[in-house]
């Protein structure tokens, strides 16, 4: 037992400390979440950055403001954020903060709560802080390596934990309100499923997920980017789940292409593989590939 002690303390050891950065995410989290209520009851004002991404001036405060405030508290960081312009500048850091300031826009303009403020840091490449906070409900999930996943909501805070269900037709999908692959139909029915649920936001999808009140989300074709899935990635995983690609390999980030272009699948983690493995099949029925995407 006492050879086994030093061993310990030394892995533990080498875990680094992100306390102070996720405090610090938390804390920005919540002042954005105050920028984006103040837009939430006034009719808004939509572009359009192409025909299925709309933008609001809530998305462009929130973003301004995140990306000024971890740059004053992280300056030897890097940056990605949805509505700034990408100079990869990023790509010479190993340090990077991810963040989406409206994830859910569809659904900020629908007013039905359904969006969030997600911030994100990836550490040579693997995600290791997350936090998704939705401000209408004031519904906060954070995690950070190593320390778990919590939530916090009716001024309480409560770890995360995946469910345990490990039969697939038992498994609960939660899929896009607003942007459902037609693909995701056939994997229902290969897989037998009964039960489905629709909502906005990734962020709450692998809330749900990382609650034990669903068990499995999948987006088979290339829509999210980096910044749709870094915060939720870790949270998921400090939660028990995970979070791959559809052919069940791992997500970088800080990458010079953002785009997931091999999908994304969270589960609770208990047959990812075996989710994966009908997920790959549909794929490969549709005549998409695990080396060239979609």
């Amino acid at each position: 037992m006492t050879s086994s002690t030093p061993l310990s303390q030394a892995a533990a050891s080498a875990t680094p400390d992100y306390s102070l950065e996720l405090r610090i995410a938390i804390q920005l989290a919540r002042e954005a979440g105050a920028i984006v209520r103040t837009f939430y009851d006034v009719p808004p004002t939509v572009r359009w950055k192409d025909p299925t991404e709309p933008v609001t001036e809530a998305d462009r405060a929130v973003n301004a403001y995140l990306v000024k405030q971890l740059g004053q508290h992280f300056p030897q960081d890097g940056m990605l954020a949805e509505e700034s312009k990408d100079d990869f500048s990023r790509l010479q850091r190993s340090r990077v903060w991810i963040v989406d300031p409206l994830d859910g826009t569809a659904e900020f303009i629908a007013r039905n709560g359904e969006f969030v403020i997600m911030i994100g840091l990836a550490d040579e490449g693997e995600p290791v802080v997350g936090v998704v906070y939705q401000p209408i409900d004031d519904v906060l999930f954070a995690a950070a390596l190593g320390q778990g996943a919590f939530v916090e909501e009716f001024g309480e805070q409560r770890p995360l934990r995946v469910s345990g269900e490990s039969a697939l037709n038992k498994f609960r999908l939660v899929v896009s309100r607003s942007h459902r692959p037609a693909l995701v139909d056939t994997v229902i029915t290969r897989m037998g499923l009964q039960r489905e649920r629709s909502i906005g936001s990734v962020g709450l999808k692998i809330g749900l997920i990382a609650r034990g009140q669903a068990e499995f989300y999948v987006h088979p074709n290339p829509g999210t980017k980096e910044w749709d899935t870094c915060a939720p990635d870790i949270i998921v995983r400090e939660a028990g789940g995970m979070m791959t690609d559809c052919w069940n390999r791992p997500l970088r980030y800080n990458r010079e292409n953002v785009r997931n272009r091999f999908g994304v699948l969270a589960s609770n983690g208990v047959a990812h593989t075996e989710v994966s493995d009908v997920i790959a099949e549909v794929l490969d029925d549709a005549g998409l590939d695990s080396d060239f995407g979609f």
